[in-house]
């Protein structure tokens, strides 16, 4: 399992996955979820991946021949990000028709789900998610974010607290809170993470980090996390079993 976290919002966009994957009682491995596709100046895109770890690194394998090929479209030379969207798509789908079936007839599912998002010189910042089949929806002021794998225990702080107007710095603390209260719930979830934000109009990678188990900022930030809910906790009102609800 994992978790992975994307954000599209006026200042740029936040990407933050975790790097656990076939978590168990005596087998744990860590795989990158965050693949960066670059030309400085012209285009920054970055994909994330959940799901059957084979799938998403054939579709990455494929895309990145791709970029070697002189013909065909790939993500240095589509016009805008749809058509990179686009494309991812039918890479998936490409993948699909080589292994769905003989996946079926070992008994799996043929499971991914990828987010793709970034800027190409001349639109603005967009964010996509691209499902099994290789069709894709994308985020909007309205729905600013978009998680992947292990969702649901990250997501309540995001709905709280994320629009398109949060600064990018408190959207990237935010992430990190959310992906430090999937990591408390579901052990399948673990450290290293590698987080990327994006500035707008930069059409080049800014900030990026892995943050590890000796990451001093992300201990505390967990750690202070925690207080404050146990403190908020404690200051609620305790029930007045009497009155009527």
């Amino acid at each position: 399992m994992t978790y992975c976290v994307a954000m599209r919002l006026d200042a740029g966009l936040v990407f933050l996955s975790d790097s656990r994957t076939n978590a168990g009682v005596d087998q744990i491995n860590t795989f990158r979820k965050m693949q960066v596709f670059e030309k400085p100046g012209e285009r920054m895109l970055v994909l994330l991946s959940a799901g059957n770890l084979s799938i998403s690194q054939s579709v990455v394998n494929l895309l990145r021949e791709r970029l070697e090929q002189s013909r065909g479209p790939n993500l240095h030379t589509v016009k805008n990000m749809f058509e990179a969207a686009r494309h991812v798509g039918d890479c998936l789908r490409e993948i699909h028709a080589r292994d769905a079936q003989a996946l079926r007839d070992f008994g799996i599912d043929f499971n991914a789900s990828l987010i793709l998002g970034g800027q190409i010189a001349g639109e603005e910042p967009r964010l996509f998610q691209i499902y099994a089949v290789g069709n894709f929806i994308e985020a909007t002021r309205e729905t600013p974010y978009f998680q992947i794998g292990e969702s649901k225990y990250g997501k309540p702080i995001l709905d709280r607290v994320i629009t398109s107007e949060t600064p990018i710095d408190q959207a990237a603390k935010c992430a990190l809170i959310s992906m430090d209260s999937t990591i408390k719930s579901n052990l399948t979830v673990g450290l290293p993470l590698d987080m990327l934000i994006y500035e707008r109009d930069a059409l080049k990678v800014g900030k990026q980090v892995t943050i590890t188990a000796q990451n001093a900022y992300f201990n505390d930030l967990r750690n202070r996390w925690g207080e404050c809910l146990r403190n908020a906790f404690e200051e609620l009102p305790a029930p007045d079993w009497d009155a009527s609800f």
